[in-house]
């Protein structure tokens, strides 16, 4: 179903211990994505008013489709690199979340991931701007690419091949956060950058080119098929459950003390691939083999954010174990698979 559990929603309302945007009125571009639906889902449950923009260029209607009959949500189909003017409401704030993010997309869609990050973020600043409404942009752990600082703080400069395979991530996303800065500094605008680790939960896309590597796994495990590693598996990430995610990034949206702030919203405890995928396997109960490929360019070896910011400023930290949210995933994608028969 593509309503979420109502005690996750639940759950992660309770951890915001009263922080709420209830009446107030919020953008979210890229809202029918992984991610942006889910803060849909949470500010919905808090009595936000919001509008929704997405092409459905890697979101999905299906991602929404619950909330059509809500009175105060409003959809807007329309590609935000485009400009456009939100006369709907008087915005509060602005989350411009936007952006194809899965590395296979990078080959096949660079000049699209550098104008989301790019165009679309700045028109997603003029709007902020002209309703003198704050902003919070969801940047990426890859801004330090393949960082030579591990656990790696908000500080590190980054490790970065602007012309790499990845460059049109990487890069756009820096160069989006120069463009956040530039409005604070500038306009004085209220400003907020989240630089979000490997999150995964229900929702995440396993299909072609959008399927990261734990929905990957899961679905070939699920399907009986060799689980494909790139490299030797000994690569660490950093795993964030989607409810742990969404708090921090609501978090980092609402606290007064967090305008103009910088912060990593990420897991602190290292995982390596292979033992990931084992996890997988192990729960699933599948009898899928491994099977081991070359490691792509530029590819990160290690990822561990430092979180130390997070904690101080935000008062948060993730609680969702990785079993615990593979399990829950799990679950969902079983789900999905028994709806589509």
């Amino acid at each position: 179903m593509a309503w979420l559990s109502k005690s996750e929603i639940d759950r992660i309302n309770r951890d915001l211990a009263g922080i709420s945007f209830a009446d107030k009125r919020i953008l979210i571009t890229g809202g029918a994505g992984f991610l942006g639906s889910w803060m849909c889902d949470v500010l919905i449950a808090q009595e936000a008013e919001l509008i929704c923009l997405d092409n459905f260029a890697s979101g999905l209607q299906s991602n929404i489709c619950h909330h059509a009959n809500f009175k105060k949500f409003h959809f807007i189909k329309h590609d935000i690199t485009q400009q456009i003017s939100i006369e709907e409401l008087q915005l509060d704030l602005v989350v411009h979340m936007a952006s194809r993010a899965s590395p296979f997309e990078f080959e096949h869609y660079p000049i699209e991931i550098l104008e989301a990050n790019t165009i679309g973020l700045l028109n997603s600043l003029e709007i902020a701007r002209k309703h003198d409404a704050a902003i919070l942009y969801t940047s990426t752990s890859e801004i330090y690419g393949n960082p030579m600082v591990v656990p790696t703080p908000e500080s590190y400069y980054g490790n970065v091949n602007p012309i790499g395979p990845r460059g049109c991530y990487d890069e756009a996303k820096r160069c989006g956060e120069a463009y956040v800065t530039a409005y604070r500094k500038q306009y004085g605008l209220d400003t907020r950058i989240a630089r979000i680790f490997n999150t995964y939960g229900p929702r995440i896309r396993s299909d072609g080119i959008y399927a990261r590597a734990i929905p990957r796994f899961i679905d070939q495990a699920l399907s009986g098929m060799p689980i494909t590693i790139f490299g030797d598996g000994t690569q660490t990430r950093s795993f964030t459950y989607v409810s742990d995610q969404i708090e921090g990034l609501i978090r980092l949206a609402a606290l007064d003390d967090a305008k103009g702030a910088i912060a990593n919203i990420g897991n602190d405890k290292e995982t390596k691939i292979i033992d990931m995928a084992r996890k997988v396997l192990e729960i699933t109960n599948s009898g899928s083999d491994m099977t081991f490929h070359s490691l792509p360019v530029d590819d990160p070896i290690r990822r561990k954010p430092d979180i130390s910011r997070a904690r101080e400023l935000l008062g948060w930290e993730p609680k969702v174990s990785l079993e615990d949210g593979l399990r829950v995933t799990i679950e969902w994608f079983r789900s999905q698979r028994r709806e589509a028969k």
